[in-house]
């Protein structure tokens, strides 16, 4: 089983209209695909209670220390394909769902404050040394913002465009939030629409990636692990050499769960 995150800072991004449309894009392909909701705002469930029984299912897991064992249990049932879409912020359940994920996906509107927030998104992902890629969401159709955008998701993740920002550019249309008044995704709304194309070429090109093990978090600096990091330890986890003299951040270590202190 593979598991995709959705995770960023910055809320309003995206995430769960995202979440959806990779969802049925892989389901399209042929995935058994189960969604789960980290993010207590509960879009997803809303989602599924206007859908009915129709699948892909969705599962609210608010419970850090639940994620590890429930994706081990999917993949015994069967699912080849789980979505986790996370709340904005580093909280513990986005820090355990990116620890398990195969590949983190970092929305992002076409806006410097979008792109500057997703700095504390992307230590985390490094620290777990995990693949990741932006998505450009919410585009406009034709426009500049996108390009200066893409150059500075490019400065910001210090690695080529290409292997850090997906394709293709999501555009902000109304069939979005249509679809998600209805309970559907957009592939399902307007099948042949622009929107639906565009969330199927995601898709390919994310399911590429995952397929070669393009790992663009490869590249992390040997030091990466002594960045000061603004997340803590679960109390029983905490070891007091590892901590710093405020005694309020701890740097990552591999073999440790990170969990969200409420800082």
């Amino acid at each position: 089983m593979q598991t995709i995150v959705l995770a960023t800072q910055k809320g309003g991004s995206g995430k769960s209209t995202l979440a959806i449309g990779l969802a049925l894009a892989a389901r399209e392909a042929g995935h058994n695909v189960r969604l789960i909701e980290a993010d207590q705002q509960g879009t997803l469930s809303n989602w599924q209670r206007r859908r009915g029984a129709d699948k892909p299912l969705v599962e609210a897991i608010h419970n850090a220390r639940e994620i590890e064992a429930r994706l081990q249990a999917l993949a015994l049932e069967g699912v080849t394909l789980t979505i986790i879409d996370t709340a904005g912020g580093i909280t513990a359940a986005t820090t355990e769902a990116v620890r398990y994920c195969d590949f983190c996906m970092i929305p992002a509107r076409p806006s410097i404050a979008d792109i500057e927030a997703s700095a504390a998104t992307l230590e985390l992902v490094r620290a777990w040394q995990k693949p990741f890629a932006f998505i450009l969401n919410q585009t406009p159709i034709r426009s500049q913002r996108n390009n200066f955008a893409a150059d500075a998701i490019g400065e910001a993740a210090a690695r080529d465009l290409d292997a850090v920002l997906a394709r293709p550019f999501i555009v902000m249309r109304n069939d979005h939030q249509d679809a998600l008044v209805a309970g559907l995704a957009v592939s399902e709304l307007s099948p042949f629409g622009k929107s639906a194309d565009e969330m199927r070429e995601l898709w390919r090109w994310v399911d590429a990636r995952m397929n070669v093990r393009l790992a663009a978090s490869e590249a992390v600096s040997d030091d990466v692990f002594d960045v000061e990091f603004p997340i803590i330890l679960a109390p029983e986890r905490l070891k007091a050499p590892a901590l710093m003299e405020t005694g309020a951040l701890l740097r990552p270590r591999s073999d440790d769960i990170v969990w969200d202190a409420g800082l």
